[in-house]
């Protein structure tokens, strides 16, 4: 699904660093919104699409096998040295489409939810031609394991942060932030109704964009926060919004790895998180202040930083942060394609019959 948001603009800034290491990426999308395009567009890659749509509340082909996004796929994939396919739909697809002796690389983001249906049994199927799956926080890590995928197949994903320091002019301080896509398992509705729960609520940015915008901009007005609330809609460059705030809040349901937390660790903004999935992980080492995922908790963890109490390590957060800048994470990935380029060509010619099933890939 290639639309705004946190894990495509991680997937483009890998795409974009790489070309300085010398890889060429064809970008292919089952399903797809103009903003999302644009966004591609923004990166330097020209995305071929299945399927253009307005708005997708929830990509089909992203948690469904779908036979006709594999068809399609197999045509486009003949030249391809290597294919990274990103979420269930994609690499399932991807298994199905994708020349013998070509490497499969899976990335999955964040916890299978299967929206549409439980799939289980066809993730099982296709995970044998997988030759190396990226996994996103610690339930996405497990749904792996569980398929019945070796431990030495499974590593830990990692995403590519901003590297825009500075911010925005004109913006309101102090100031607390929010980016990501306006979206249940996001929770900005839980971040309104702890902005309402405080005594007197600094003006918070809202940056994204996403299914549930019209139901936060309602929300806005009903809990009496217009003056307080400013939806930015979606940018690109989110960090601009983030560098200097007094504070940055994560308040997700569901989050495996945070982008938006982690570039807030790098630019030196406290962070106040949901202990939820991957955040505890995340936040660690007093990285960022953790609550429990209800307006009360994440209220009261916000008054903590603004009242200068949280006594987070500020050195630690951006230590942590300095990993995940573009180029290094270029360069991790990169080398797990080469090995794989030469693993799977060596195997492929010892075993001939390696796509006839799962029972030949062990």
């Amino acid at each position: 699904m290639l639309e705004p948001g946190g894990a495509q603009l991680s997937m483009l800034r890998l795409a974009r660093a790489q070309v300085g290491l010398g890889v060429e990426t064809r970008l292919l999308a089952g399903d797809a919104t103009p903003q999302g395009v644009a966004l591609a567009h923004q990166f330097g890659f020209d995305p071929h699409v299945l399927r253009l749509h307005d708005e997708v509340r929830c990509s089909r082909r992203q948690w469904t096998p779908d036979p006709g996004f594999a068809a399609w796929l197999g045509t486009r994939l003949g030249s391809a040295d290597l294919v990274h396919a990103h979420m269930f739909g994609a690499w399932w697809a991807a298994t199905r489409g994708t020349p013998p002796d070509v490497p499969v690389v899976a990335s999955e983001h964040n916890s299978l939810t299967w929206p549409l249906g439980d799939h289980r049994d066809a993730a099982a199927e296709a995970a044998w031609r997988v030759d190396q799956f990226f996994v996103h926080g610690p339930d996405a890590s497990a749904f792996v394991r569980d398929l019945g995928v070796a431990p030495a197949k499974i590593r830990p994903g990692r995403s590519a942060i901003s590297l825009h320091s500075r911010a925005r002019p004109g913006l309101v301080s102090p100031r607390l932030t929010f980016t990501g896509r306006l979206r249940e398992d996001k929770g900005p509705d839980l971040l309104l109704h702890a902005l309402a729960a405080l005594h007197d609520p600094p003006v918070t940015y809202l940056v994204g964009d996403g299914p549930m915008r019209r139901e936060i901009a309602r929300l806005v007005d009903r809990l009496g926060l217009r003056r307080r609330v400013q939806l930015t809609g979606w940018s690109h460059e989110p960090a601009r919004y983030v560098a200097g705030a007094t504070a940055h809040v994560v308040p997700s349901r569901e989050e495996a790895w945070s982008q938006s937390a982690v570039t807030a660790l790098a630019l030196g903004v406290p962070v106040v998180a949901c202990a939820v999935d991957g955040l505890p992980v995340t936040l660690a080492k007093r990285r960022g202040l953790l609550v429990p995922p209800d307006p009360a908790s994440l209220a009261a963890g916000i008054q903590t930083v603004l009242d200068g109490r949280a006594h987070l390590d500020e050195a630690e957060g951006r230590r942590y942060a300095a990993s995940f800048q573009p180029m290094a994470i270029a360069a991790d990935y990169l080398a797990v394609y080469q090995q794989l380029l030469v693993g799977r060509t060596a195997t492929v010619a010892a075993l001939p019959a390696l796509t006839t099933g799962p029972g030949t890939a062990q």
